[in-house]
């Protein structure tokens, strides 16, 4: 299943701190009905993500009943992106 949509870019500052964007209650939904299928533990949910011109693969992490998608360095500073930038994503749920 493929999703697009627009989420800020917001920092978890944890022991590695990391850069996600969360995905939208209504994607959230649709991900979490795949979830069981896809799923290769701990809820983690794996994607192929595009972010302007940027293609890579990683995996959801669940969070407050929802999920947030990691945001590589590599992709934040090839594509300029900071911290509270909106950024538009379209994410290809894979099997596992």
């Amino acid at each position: 299943m493929e999703y697009e949509f627009e989420g800020a870019v917001w920092e978890w500052r944890g022991p590695s701190p990391y850069h996600f964007v969360t995905i939208p209650p209504e994607c959230a939904d649709m991900v979490r009905q795949l979830a069981s299928a896809v799923t290769y533990g701990w809820g983690m949910i794996p994607v192929e993500v595009r972010l302007g011109k940027s293609r890579w693969r990683t995996s959801l992490f669940p969070k407050d009943g929802g999920y947030v998608l990691p945001l590589r360095d590599s992709v934040r500073n090839k594509e300029d992106i900071a911290l509270d930038d909106v950024v538009r994503i379209r994410l290809v749920v894979r099997a596992g």
